[in-house]
């Protein structure tokens, strides 16, 4: 028993496995330019919910900016990528976004990316997983960026450390 422990600390020490670490990393670095790309809009698709995402209860506000017309504006983003089809944990996450968009509406542009509709976003930004939380200062740098589902505490947390 006394080995395994020895192993076990040995390979989150030398970082061989990601369960030693909640807050997996895309490899992206933080305080880097946030990749600058276009993604499908509602207006792009005719207002055709089904052509942007996969989430059952759509918020039109998610869909209204690409991403680089969004750092084109200089607000803070917060990109999500989540793609509800086949992910619960990514439904959830976009029903708490809607809260966090209706508190910082006029002060945050909030952008959900769906891997079936946008999977360049999802190499530009090294994504792999769903779903996946990016915040991107007024001055396009990536500020925060975590894997995973997140409580609505934890994001309104981060989302005010852009603002």
């Amino acid at each position: 028993m006394k080995k395994l422990l020895i192993l076990i600390a040995a390979f989150c020490v030398l970082g061989w496995t990601q369960g030693c670490d909640q807050r997996l990393s895309s490899g992206f670095v933080l305080g880097a330019k946030a990749p600058s790309l276009p993604t499908k809009t509602l207006a792009d698709v005719g207002g055709n919910f089904s052509k942007v995402t996969t989430y059952r209860q759509p918020d039109e506000r998610m869909y209204q900016y690409s991403v680089d017309k969004a750092l084109q504006t200089g607000r803070p983003i917060l990109l999500e990528f989540a793609t509800p089809g086949h992910c619960t944990n990514c439904d959830e996450q976009l029903q708490m976004l809607k809260a966090i968009m209706d508190k910082y509406q006029e002060q945050i542009i909030v952008i959900h990316i769906d891997q079936y509709a946008n999977p360049q976003a999802y190499r530009a930004y090294n994504v792999m997983g769903d779903p996946w939380t990016f915040l991107i200062d007024k001055k396009g740098i990536v500020r925060f960026e975590r894997a995973g589902r997140m409580l609505y505490a934890e994001m309104d947390e981060a989302v005010k450390q852009v603002l």
